[in-house]
């Protein structure tokens, strides 16, 4: 115990730390953490072991970007209180950044997953794959609904889930399956919004899980109806019943420019 009453130079104890001392003499300079002796004939400063735990603290604090400012203040009347209340108010919100940032990545892994698709695609086939359930945002449209009207309805609802980018959802469109059934392939009554990290269901399209029909349509859109007539052929010849509804959405809007160049991904569920 007398060891840890020992003076250390700034150096050392800087190391045993993990900063750099020009920190210290910083945080001594504007008076958040001060040295326990200073040598009055040279100015060095020496530290001791029991103030680490304050430093550490401080450390933590600006870790989390607290303010020296409210640092100060926590210092100033230092107690469990005091620093409980602080650190709830920095957990959640670092809780709201780590929320962020997974779905950040999220949206980087479908793009990354979207890029992986156009390099290894085969525009003319079609196939199943197996996918797990989704919950989807769905805003209501018809063939009358304007592309602004529809801007309007995708802006005000992902409002509600306090998106602060378009790029943080995915963004599709869908149309029954009954319609394409009838040769309607113009049809779609809704667009999709998928948001990662949806805490409920309620209220949500529930996209199911299982196996789907998958194909991609290279092009503009008048030509989209001929691309259902040959998955729906395909369908019949395989004996496979399709239900729900057709989700439609672009996966290369980010590396082309033009519409001749745009590749829509068509996914319907099938009966199992």
């Amino acid at each position: 115990m007398e060891e840890k009453g020992k003076l250390l130079t700034i150096g050392q104890f800087a190391a045993l730390h993990g900063i750099n001392k020009k920190t210290l003499m910083w945080y001594d300079e504007i008076d958040l953490f001060k040295p326990a002796a200073i040598n009055p004939d040279n100015g060095y400063r020496y530290y001791n072991y029991y103030q680490s735990p304050v430093l550490e603290t401080i450390l933590l604090l600006r870790e989390l970007d607290v303010s020296v400012q409210e640092i100060q203040a926590f210092l100033k009347n230092r107690c469990a209180q005091s620093l409980k209340a602080l650190l709830d108010e920095k957990i959640t919100i670092l809780d709201q950044q780590m929320v962020h940032l997974e779905a950040v990545r999220k949206t980087l892994c479908n793009h990354q997953q979207n890029m992986v698709t156009l390099l290894t695609m085969d525009l003319s086939q079609i196939s199943l794959v197996e996918k797990e359930e989704r919950c989807l945002v769905t805003v209501d449209i018809d063939r009358d609904t304007s592309f602004e009207k529809e801007v309007e309805l995708i802006t005000a609802e992902t409002a509600k889930y306090e998106l602060g980018r378009l790029h943080e959802a995915s963004y599709g469109s869908m149309l029954p399956v009954t319609s394409l059934l009838e040769g309607n392939f113009d049809n779609y009554t809704k667009l999709f919004i998928e948001i990662p990290f949806l805490r409920q269901k309620k209220g949500l399209h529930i996209q199911p899980r299982g196996r789907y029909l998958r194909a991609f349509h290279k092009g503009s859109w008048e030509r989209l109806p001929l691309r259902y007539e040959a998955i729906l052929e395909y369908a019949r010849r395989q004996g496979l019943r399709l239900f729900g509804y057709s989700y439609e959405k672009g996966i290369n809007e980010t590396v082309v420019e033009r519409i001749e160049d745009y590749i829509v991904q068509i996914e319907i569920p099938v009966l199992e």
